[in-house]
């Protein structure tokens, strides 16, 4: 989303009236970004209440232009961690990895009847995976060489497992069913597109 730089526009010594289209000048200005900034914030925090099964999708925006900046940044985020891992092919993978998912989700949702539902989801899947993404980039940052120390590699399995349970909370959410069926949604997701970009890109597994 764009940042726009507050610009400070000297009040003309002409009256009241100069005063005040001078502030109304400058709040046009900055009431964009300080409207921006505290749009990031509540939505980070409403990330942070779904990875903590306090909220799903639905309490986040509705827009499409959200879910699309949480999937460039999730995008953008997969291939820097493919390339810590020294993957070939790091930004097909992660283009790969996201279309499957977000077709999943949309296949689903419509075969529910609730397509109305997608750009909440996407939000929802794309955003928590930005803060797992983000998590496991720094645990990668820890890693020596090509393996990762054994504590390192426990907090690993531990962040894996989270960000199942954290899917399969979204899609219970989204498909309005059991915990149990989006633990099943989840799983299963998760295997179909490791097998498909194991398929597609072969090299990227010879670690």
């Amino acid at each position: 989303m764009p940042i726009s730089i507050p610009i400070r526009i000297p009040f003309p010594p002409q009256g009241a009236t100069d005063y005040r289209s001078a502030a109304q000048a400058t709040l046009l200005v900055v009431g964009p970004v300080a409207f921006q900034g505290a749009h990031m914030i509540r939505l980070l925090q409403q990330l942070l209440r779904v990875i903590a099964l306090r909220s799903g999708p639905e309490d986040l925006p509705a827009g499409w232009n959200t879910a699309a900046l949480m999937v460039l940044v999730y995008v953008a985020l997969g291939m820097l961690a493919d390339s810590m891992l020294s993957l070939g092919t790091s930004s097909l993978r992660s283009l790969m990895s996201i279309a499957l998912q977000i077709l999943a989700i949309s296949l689903l949702l419509r075969l529910s009847s609730h397509l109305e539902r997608l750009p909440q989801t996407i939000t929802a899947a794309a955003g928590t995976g930005c803060l797992f993404g983000l998590m496991s980039i720094v645990l990668l940052a820890q890693s020596a060489g090509d393996s990762l120390p054994q504590g390192i590699a426990i907090l690993w399995l531990v962040l894996f497992i989270w960000s199942l349970v954290v899917d399969a909370h979204i899609y219970r959410s989204a498909l309005s069913t059991t915990m149990s069926v989006g633990v099943l949604i989840a799983v299963m997701l998760f295997a179909l597109n490791f097998m498909v970009i194991d398929a597609l890109f072969p090299a990227a597994q010879e670690l």
